[in-house]
């Protein structure tokens, strides 16, 4: 039976801390599909194409051709469970920094175990060079004219500042 996971969030932008999680991911699963929320309210720096040919690309130069082909990125705007379910999906990747993040984590976790028990959420730590990053600081950094490079893979630097110079 084919192992696919399942590994939520915004990705704008695709960080350091984003690629070191999809990493453990791709050595869990057979197939690691990464999704994308949209949600209506609110207005990403990068839009769903953007991020989904970063993420991609991203994948394909620090993992090599074979994890590429293992990824797939979709968006979904509806429960994440549904999304899972469309998909196949038997595994819940979620990351984790810190203690705050664990906790935020389990109520979610234990929430969609009741929805669907079929479905488990697996906890991925982050690793000590990457804990402190987030997509938001990273924005923040960047929209302040500050250097984010050393948190964004080398494929997202260039458009991350060409966005943020705008």
């Amino acid at each position: 039976m084919k192992r696919i996971a399942l590994y939520p969030g915004s990705f704008d932008p695709v960080t350091n801390g984003h690629m070191d999680i999809l990493r453990q991911a791709l050595g869990l699963a057979d197939e690691v599909i990464v999704a994308i929320g949209i949600h209506p309210g609110k207005s990403p720096l990068f839009t769903f194409e953007e991020r989904r040919e970063l993420l991609e690309a991203c994948v394909h130069l620090a993992f090599g051709a074979e994890a590429a082909a293992r990824l797939k990125v979709v968006s979904f705007s509806n429960l994440l469970i549904e999304t899972a379910r469309e998909l196949k999906a038997s595994i819940l990747v979620r990351g984790l920094r810190d203690g705050t993040d664990l906790d935020y984590e389990m109520q979610m976790a234990g929430m969609n175990l009741t929805l669907a028990k079929d479905i488990q959420t697996v906890f991925l730590p982050a690793s000590p060079t990457s804990r402190h990053i987030t997509a938001t600081l990273v924005r923040q950094i960047a929209k302040m004219g500050g250097d984010a490079t050393a948190f964004v893979p080398p494929a997202v630097a260039a458009p991350l500042k060409e966005k943020c110079s705008k």
